[in-house]
């Protein structure tokens, strides 16, 4: 299946007060895949675009990345 690139669509909610950033991405992302928001085979930018794109460190989203990996959410290939 070829991969469609769809992110710039989505849409993030702000960030709650005092809430980890990694978390506050992981938790984003994570309801986008659950609600179909991010259709399954959806190619996520890289972590130093989406980083850029959201005025955050690229560890923050690394962070992130993983954790939606482990929890079998996403896949890199």
């Amino acid at each position: 299946m070829a991969k469609v690139e769809t992110f710039q669509d989505l849409v993030l909610e702000p960030r709650k007060r005092g809430e980890e950033m990694w978390r506050w991405l992981y938790t984003e992302l994570r309801s986008a895949i659950i609600d179909g928001r991010l259709k399954s085979g959806a190619r996520l930018p890289s972590t130093r675009n989406l980083a850029t794109q959201y005025g955050l460190s690229r560890g923050t989203v690394v962070a992130a990345f993983q954790r939606l990996q482990s929890d079998g959410f996403i896949s890199s290939e």
